[in-house]
């Protein structure tokens, strides 16, 4: 993992000085919003998943007495990016104070895998009413809501996907700074999911927090 932070980092910054190039423009460099933006696009996290979601739709066939549900699981595959908004990402440089405000990780994309699914996908029990093709279709919708709830609440996938942003970008400033011969601090801006509140903590709380919770 810090392995592939570093080659990210030091990829997006040997793109900075390819692109600009002369020792007069080092001088002057300093971590650049955009390259954030892009860094946090190449940290999203793909997640497989394969689960069991359960369809019931009750008096579904027959009449009065003698109606009966329609009782069936399916059974499926898919997968789930986990990640940062880029476009909410906001950088602030005040000559060594470097401020890096993004929002949570959440779900950015979620599909479930149909080429995977097939006649055995589907498990009827034995003593539901008839299954259509239009249950079918309802069922892969419902599979895939599931699939989304799930992954918005695994709060530990969720927190790894952050820290692996904050990882990536974070070796991209300390690259920088050796590239420029400055010492830069950091400083994080979280957006509360809830009401985009900013709360702040530096490179030092951080790893305060990340010692107590160890």
């Amino acid at each position: 993992m810090k392995k592939l932070a570093c080659l990210l980092a030091c990829a997006v910054l040997a793109g900075s000085l390819a692109a600009c190039g002369g020792s007069a423009y080092k001088n002057t460099m300093e971590p650049e919003t955009s390259q954030m933006k892009a860094i946090c696009e190449l940290a999203v996290m793909d997640c497989y998943y394969h689960n069991v979601a359960k369809f019931k739709d009750e008096d579904a066939a027959g009449i009065l007495f003698w109606q009966k549900d329609k009782h069936f699981w399916i059974e499926y595959s898919g997968v789930v990016s986990l990640g940062i908004d880029a476009s909410q990402v906001a950088l602030e440089v005040d000559d060594t104070l470097v401020t890096i405000t993004i929002p949570e990780a959440k779900v950015l994309r979620c599909q479930v895998d149909s080429n995977e699914l097939s006649e055995d996908s589907y498990i009827v029990a034995k003593d539901s009413a008839r299954i259509s093709a239009e249950d079918e279709v309802a069922a892969f919708a419902q599979a895939q809501a599931d699939l989304e709830e799930t992954a918005a609440s695994d709060t530990a996938l969720l927190s790894s996907a952050q820290q692996r942003a904050q990882d990536l970008l974070e070796e991209y400033v300390q690259n920088i700074g050796e590239a420029v011969g400055k010492d830069y601090t950091i400083q994080w801006v979280y957006l509360d999911g809830a009401d985009s509140a900013p709360q702040s903590e530096t490179n030092s709380q951080a790893e305060s927090r990340n010692s107590a919770s160890a």
